[in-house]
């Protein structure tokens, strides 16, 4: 009886850990800081990460710096 408690007990926990690993709060935190993160941090961040080409970086930032520019 006790056996079988600690078997669901041991399976409970088992699969609380799977699923905390599967999606840990980091990955929460992560898209929050790059909402509050700038269009040019979030740019360089997807052109390190291989998101884009050097091409459309180089669009992208030039495109962010006149937006920038308006704002002022």
């Amino acid at each position: 009886m006790w056996g079988m408690f600690l078997l669901w007990g041991v399976l409970i926990a088992l699969a609380v850990w799977g699923v905390s690993r599967l999606f840990p709060r980091g990955s929460l935190s992560s898209g929050e800081h790059e909402r509050d993160s700038t269009a040019r941090e979030v740019l360089a961040r997807r052109y390190a990460r291989g998101e884009i080409t050097r091409g459309e970086y180089e669009l992208m930032k030039r495109d962010i710096g006149q937006k920038e520019d308006l704002r002022e």
